[in-house]
């Protein structure tokens, strides 16, 4: 029996997220389709992030046992031609049979990519979020250094989140500008609350635009009350960029997609 490691890049634009009732709009399904198509048994396969509808995966990792012995080519190349091209296996690794790609993790990073600017682009639909007007990106940044550490995070909790603790911890955040029109909020955390990420980015939002002080987003954090929080923002423009392993694992976030070389 093998225990395998798959790097996995999608588009989440036309699914209803990674675990879904309609079988064929759930990322989870599919790739389970194709990769027992490839190992010539039913698999069972565990993710390290389960994203929402909408949003994407720049490197989402997955692992699974099997019985069959392929080359690494072999899987990547036959998983990939039973796959939509929304979805790709882009690496594969031999894992220690411990592994598990969610409950191994130390840590996941979350990109959320703005759009700042006053024209839209048909580009970039549904990779971005298009905010047309001016966001102070610093001060931004400033009060998004309140949420780093051990916090109750159950005001920017969506109500349907079945978590059973509120707790997470934040190991980074960092918000900033690249090229003109796009800004970056980068979040590290050793877990996610259901839509935490969008929440967050919702209320840095509120800070950037001016309708909020920096220091609001403490006081969010301390009242405990998603009802007082901002909007949640859209998903277009969320990616689960990367996971963390304990290095004796030799999980390396590896990615030959570029789409973020050009920011």
């Amino acid at each position: 029996m093998f225990n395998l490691a798959f790097g996995i890049e999608y588009d989440g634009s036309n699914y209803y997220g990674w675990e879904s009732q309609i079988r064929i709009y759930s990322i989870k399904n599919i790739l389970e389709y194709a990769i027992s198509k490839i190992a010539n048994h039913k698999v069972k396969i565990f993710c390290a992030g389960r994203t929402d509808s909408g949003v994407h995966a720049y490197n989402q990792v997955i692992n699974f046992k099997t019985i069959s012995k392929r080359k690494k080519k072999s899987w990547i190349r036959g998983v990939n031609s039973f796959l939509p091209k929304d979805i790709s296996v882009i690496w594969v690794q031999n894992v220690l049979n411990e592994f598990h790609a969610r409950y191994s993790a130390i840590s996941r990073t979350y990109r959320y990519i703005i759009y700042n600017n006053t024209i839209r682009s048909s580009i970039l639909k549904n990779r971005v979020n298009n905010i047309f007007f001016k966001l102070d990106v610093e001060k931004m940044n400033q009060s998004s250094q309140i949420l780093i550490g051990e916090h109750d995070f159950s005001s920017f909790r969506a109500a349907r989140c079945q978590s059973y603790s509120s707790f997470r911890k934040i190991i980074h955040i960092n918000v900033y500008r690249k090229k003109k029109y796009f800004i970056i909020i980068d979040i590290t955390a050793n877990a996610f609350l259901y839509r935490m990420v969008r929440n967050i980015v919702g209320a840095l939002i509120e800070i950037g635009r001016g309708r909020k002080s920096k220091s609001w987003l403490l006081y969010i954090l301390n009242i405990k009350n998603r009802k007082l929080s901002a909007p949640t923002v859209l998903a277009q423009g969320l990616y689960l960029l990367s996971i963390s392993y304990p290095k004796h694992f030799n999980i390396f976030n590896q990615n030959m997609n570029y789409f973020f070389s050009f920011l």
